[in-house]
C-alpha cells in the first residue's frame, strides 16, 4: 500500500464538495484519510493526516453495505453514535456526550452535533483511495504511519491512552446524565 496517496494527496476535499450531488466520491471499497487544517487538540499537529478509516468494514457474520461515498458523507453529517471519528473529535473539542432517544445511543445532542459538523466543514478535509480489501490496507497504514486519532490496532501510539481515557470519561459522564429529549 502506497501511503503517499493519503499522506500527500493531489487534492483534499472539503465537506461542501463531498456532500454535493453528484458526489465526487466513488461508491467503492477503499481507505480514506482525514487531514485537519486546525488540530482538534493542542497536543496534535495541524495540517496533516491524523486518521484513516475504511469502507466497508470487514465483518465475520455479515457483509457491510458501506462504501467510500456513504462512509465519508456520514462522517461529515452523521452523529457520534455512528462515527468513531466524530466521537473522537467531539470529545477532543470538549463537546458534551449525552444519551439520546431510548437512552442507549450516545451523541453530542442536536446542538453539539451541529457544532461538530460546522467545525468539520471548516477544518477537516478528506482524501481517499480505492482498495478491494481496505481492512488489509488499514492495518498496514496504522502500522507504518503516525495516526494519533486511530485507536483500533494502534495501542503503541503515545496518544492512545489519553484519547481512550478521554472517550471513556465522556461515555461514563453521559450515562450519569439525564437522557436528552
Amino acid at each position: 500500500m502506497d501511503a503517499v496517496v493519503l499522506l500527500e494527496p493531489d487534492k483534499l476535499w472539503r465537506a461542501h464538495e463531498v456532500l454535493s450531488r453528484p458526489s465526487p466520491i466513488p461508491a467503492a471499497a477503499g481507505v480514506y484519510g482525514w487531514h485537519f487544517v486546525r488540530s482538534p487538540d493542542a497536543q496534535l499537529p495541524a495540517g496533516r493526516l491524523l486518521y484513516v478509516g475504511i469502507a466497508p468494514r470487514r465483518m465475520a457474520n455479515r457483509s457491510s453495505r458501506q462504501n467510500l461515498r456513504t462512509r465519508i458523507r456520514y462522517h461529515y453529517r452523521g452523529n457520534a453514535e455512528g462515527s468513531t471519528l466524530r466521537l473522537t473529535l467531539g470529545c477532543l473539542l470538549g463537546l458534551e456526550l449525552r444519551r439520546v432517544g431510548s437512552g442507549k445511543r450516545l451523541t453530542f445532542g442536536q446542538s453539539g452535533e451541529r457544532e461538530l459538523t460546522a467545525w468539520m466543514a471548516e477544518y477537516a478535509h478528506v482524501c481517499w483511495l480505492e482498495h478491494p480489501e481496505p481492512w488489509i490496507a488499514e492495518s498496514a497504514l496504522i502500522a507504518q504511519l503516525d495516526l494519533p486519532l486511530n485507536l483500533d490496532q494502534n495501542r503503541r501510539h503515545r496518544f492512545h491512552e489519553y484519547l481512550s481515557d478521554l472517550r471513556a470519561t465522556a461515555r461514563s459522564r453521559a450515562r450519569s446524565l439525564p437522557i436528552l429529549v
